[in-house]
């Protein structure tokens, strides 16, 4: 990555998005490819769009939470995607890279924001 590049989580997670839309657009049309791919579009599209909501949270618990909720919707990508790929449906690993390094920052982003909060979070 160039690091004179401004990070910018939003794009990534936007970008994210879209590429998981070409992989599910392009599953063939099999019973068991359309219950995945839907499951896929549906977990794999809420970080970005939870993203947008944990930037107005009204306190440091709500924007935790809504952190917790993009994690758990990046983990069940990441479980699809898994799938998908060991099955052969898709090929390229580059999403599922993807996938994992965005749970690392969700996960590191956690644990900063609730540093010295108590664990009820």
């Amino acid at each position: 990555m160039d690091k004179t590049r401004k990070y910018d989580l939003e794009e990534r997670l936007i970008g994210f998005t879209i590429n998981i839309i070409n992989v599910v657009e392009s599953l063939p049309d099999i019973k068991v490819c359309n219950y995945f791919g839907s499951q896929l579009l549906r977990s794999g599209s809420s970080p970005a769009l939870n993203y947008g909501e944990a930037q107005a949270a009204e306190s440091r618990k709500d924007f935790i939470h809504k952190l917790k909720v993009i994690l758990k919707e990046l983990r069940e990508t990441s479980i699809c995607l898994t799938l998908l790929y060991r099955k052969k449906f898709i090929t390229d690993d580059m999403l599922l890279k993807e996938s994992k390094e965005l749970i690392a920052i969700f996960s590191k982003s956690i644990r900063t924001a609730g540093a010295g909060q108590p664990d009820r979070y």
